[in-house]
Formats: structure tokens, sequence, C-alpha cells
């Protein structure tokens, strides 16, 4: 086979894939923003960057009130969103994207940050409450569900109770916890990457810490 053959090949592949409808919405949560860029918040968007860098791809469009782009993860075709609304309105370009590509909540992933865990640590649930979290408590006021899976980024708790919760949120990781945070975001894409194929349980058992 000539250059030329696998070229087209590669071309025939990618016009399938952008046939076939959305499958999967996959949101990392954060603001957007220099100021916010690598502060616990913005976990979720790390690991967007994180899937993006990965998988070779760019999350440079703009829809639903977000930076997104449309990517082929496991043989299905997703959206891959960045919320464009700030943290307590996430669910504005959630409910949106979800309407408009007419997904099941149980084919929303959202990726976000988590105070109770460990920095490094990940925990996949199918479903849940709020925990307090706003962003998430924005999705499941605006879509009127709770049972979509998601993937909990540790960001490490408060140093001390009386510590102001949105400064400790929006402060950024230590040089050690940092990289941490890194490998765990590998362990999220790979985990994605299960769940997007129907493999949950896999995620689940491989990645809960």
């Amino acid at each position: 086979m000539s250059i030329f053959d696998k070229f087209k090949e590669i071309a025939k592949a990618s016009e399938a894939v952008s046939g076939k409808p959305i499958e999967y919405l996959i949101v990392g949560l954060g603001n957007p923003g220099l100021q916010y860029e690598k502060t616990r918040h913005n976990a979720g968007f790390m690991v967007m960057d994180a899937l993006a860098q990965k998988l070779g791809f760019s999350i440079s469009k703009y829809k639903f009130k977000a930076k997104l782009a449309e990517a082929e993860i496991s043989g299905r075709r997703c959206l891959v969103m960045k919320p464009e609304t700030y943290m307590n309105n996430s669910g504005q370009a959630v409910a949106e994207a979800m309407n408009f590509y007419k997904l099941d909540i149980d084919h929303v992933i959202i990726v976000y940050d988590d105070i109770s865990l460990e920095p490094g640590l990940i925990r996949i649930r199918r479903k849940g409450s709020d925990g307090g979290h706003n962003g998430i408590k924005s999705i499941i006021a605006l879509t009127g569900e709770d049972k979509f899976p998601r993937i909990k980024m540790g960001v490490g708790k408060k140093p001390h109770p009386k510590f102001d919760l949105a400064d400790w949120v929006l402060s950024k990781f230590k040089e050690d916890d940092q990289k941490k945070v890194d490998d765990a975001c590998q362990k999220v894409c790979e985990s994605l990457e299960l769940i997007v194929k129907g493999n949950i349980d896999e995620a689940m058992n491989k990645f809960n810490s």
C-alpha cells in the first residue's frame, strides 16, 4: 500500500466518524481565565486538556457557552467540553449540549474536583448527590437528573477548618501535589476510555482510590 492509499484510508475513517451522531458528552468543570489555571477548582479542565493532548485534538471551538471539541474515544464519537460559564453555572452548558444532541443522562460524564480526596486520588461513581459542589448542583438543577457518571479528582482538604473554602479551591497546588494531580489526570483519561466503551465497572475496580 502506498502512502497516498494510506492517507485515503485515514480520510475515509475520519469521514465515517464525523458522520456518526454524538454518543457521549464528556465535561470537565472549572473556571475560564488565566487567573484560574492550575487551581484546585480547575481539576476538571486539567483532565480535558490531558485528554486532548493524549488523543491529539484541540478544545478550541465555541458553542453551548463552552469551549469544546469532537473526538473519537474508544470508537465512540464524543463531545469534550470545558464550560465557560464559571463553575456555579456549569449546568447551562451541559443542559444545552445534552438537549441539542438528545443524549440520555447516563451518556453525560462529569469530571470535577473533590476536597474530600487527597491530591492524586480519584473516585468514579455512576450517580450521586451534589455533595456540596456548586458545579454539580447547577448540573442537577438544570438537567433535572443526578444519575450521570462522574469522576471526582482529589484536590485535598482545607489546611484548617476555619480556612475560607473559596480561597482554598481557588488556590494552586504545591509542586509535589501538582505532580500527583498530573498523574491522576492520566488515570482519568484511561478511565474515560473504558467508560465510553460501557465498562464503567472495570474503570471503578481499576481506578477507584
